[in-house]
């Protein structure tokens, strides 16, 4: 059992019109049908009987068309992105505030074992 692939007139893939067929028993592949597997990543598959192949056949322009087209970020996503800036930057203030904290401590111990303190 193999599967095959239809295409139209124009040898554009029809997705979903598979169908397996018996070829160990001598079932013909059917016309508008190839056992070549159109492969992923293409837009718009089209069929190349000599070759043997399918190769890419959408414009440009069709292509673009499933690109995402992301406007401004909204407010609450701005909101967001501050608010992880903010509180990074708190963190940030807390290690400072914690290093400065330790060597004050380093520093007093120091004096007071020197006995200026």
């Amino acid at each position: 059992m193999i599967w095959v692939y239809k295409y139209n007139d124009e040898f554009i893939w029809q997705p979903g019109e598979e169908i397996e067929i018996d070829a160990e028993n001598g079932e013909q592949i059917p016309e508008s049908y190839t056992k070549t597997q159109p492969p992923n990543g293409l837009y718009l598959h089209k069929y190349d009987p000599v070759k043997d192949e399918w190769f890419e056949s959408a414009t440009q322009e069709y292509i673009d068309s499933f690109q995402l087209v992301t406007g401004p970020p909204s407010d609450i996503q701005l909101l967001k992105q501050q608010n992880a800036d903010l509180l990074q930057q708190l963190a940030e203030s807390e290690k400072r505030a914690e290093e400065q904290s330790k060597t004050t401590a380093e520093l007093v111990m120091l004096l007071t074992e020197k006995g200026v303190i």
